[in-house]
This record gives structure tokens, sequence and C-alpha cells, in this order.
């Protein structure tokens, strides 16, 4: 996707790509700068900065604000979902819901609008075990 957009592929952006597409949770930079710079300490956190920017600016990477006062990533490749965010621990569940989406186009209709996008995000806490 990197090359289809016109992305000059250095050996540092491959791994941050790499390391991007293999996660199944939705890093902030200093994650992404943790995982990478463990498979290469030249990888510095200012290059890590630099590539998600470029990455966004090309739509291959959408920023996530899931609060906590960090930007959390999620490629743009994905597939419509939600996300369902743990307040407590911060774990991000993504779920496809097929009512919510044909409520959304419902309301958007009744309103006189054609749905273009959506999301949804929506933040809870584990109900406790009886």
């Amino acid at each position: 996707m990197c090359i289809e957009r016109g992305l000059k592929m250095t050996g540092q952006r491959r791994l941050i790509a790499r390391v991007l597409s293999e996660a199944e949770d939705h890093p902030d930079v200093e994650e992404l700068y943790r995982r990478a710079s463990a498979r290469d300490a030249r990888v510095s956190v200012a290059t890590v900065y630099r590539t998600v920017r470029l990455l966004e600016e090309k739509g291959i990477l959408e920023r996530r604000d899931f609060g906590g006062g960090r930007a959390r990533f999620d490629p743009a490749d994905r597939g419509h979902h939600h996300h369902l965010i743990d307040v407590d621990s911060g774990t991000v569940v993504e779920f496809q819901d097929a009512e919510h989406d044909a409520l959304a186009r419902a309301i958007a209709r009744r309103l006189g609008f054609d749905l273009v996008q959506m999301r949804l995000e929506i933040f809870g806490r584990k109900a406790p075990r009886t």
C-alpha cells in the first residue's frame, strides 16, 4: 500500500510499516517506537513520528483519539468497524454491527442526508462478575 501511494520505502519505514501491520491493537507512537526499536536499535523515536505522520498524510494510517491524551493509530485498510474502549485498561475492542449501521443510515435518511461515513466509539467499563 505504501508503494502504491508513492511512498519511498527506506528500511526503517518498512520496519515501522511492518510493526503497524502486525499490530492487533491500536498502538501510540511510543509503543510503535518500543516495538520497532526492539527489532532494530537504530530506529529513533523521531523517525517513528515522521513515518507515522507521513503514513497518515498518505491515507495509509488513521489517527484515533480514545482519550488518555495519546493519539493511537489504526491501519486504514482494516475495513469498516467500530471501537469499544475500556476506560480502566485502555483496551480497544474492534467490532462490527449491522444493526447499528442500518440505524445510522436510517437516521441520516430521516434527517435528509445520504450517509457518507460513520465512526462509533463507545467508552465503557467491564461489568463486575456476579
